[in-house]
């Protein structure tokens, strides 16, 4: 996963508003009790800090590949 996409899931899960306040602020015990924001900036991959976003927050499997988009009505 790259940073864009995680940007993306926290923007779409979160709002876009919010996404950035919960990344850096949000302390997360599985990336050793730092924010997503110091784990990325610790090299930590994108994906790992996501999925561990994901437990923490009890985001649905459902939801942890991003939001379907119902395809246009013809």
């Amino acid at each position: 996963m790259r940073h864009s996409r995680f940007w993306e899931l926290m923007a779409e899960e979160f709002g876009a508003t919010y996404a950035p306040t919960l990344a850096g602020s949000h302390v997360l015990g599985a990336l050793g009790d730092r924010t997503a924001q110091e784990a990325l900036d610790d090299g930590v991959a994108p994906r790992e800090v996501w999925l561990a976003l994901c437990d923490d927050l009890d985001v649905p499997e459902s939801r942890r590949h991003g939001r379907e988009v119902p395809p246009p009505r013809d």
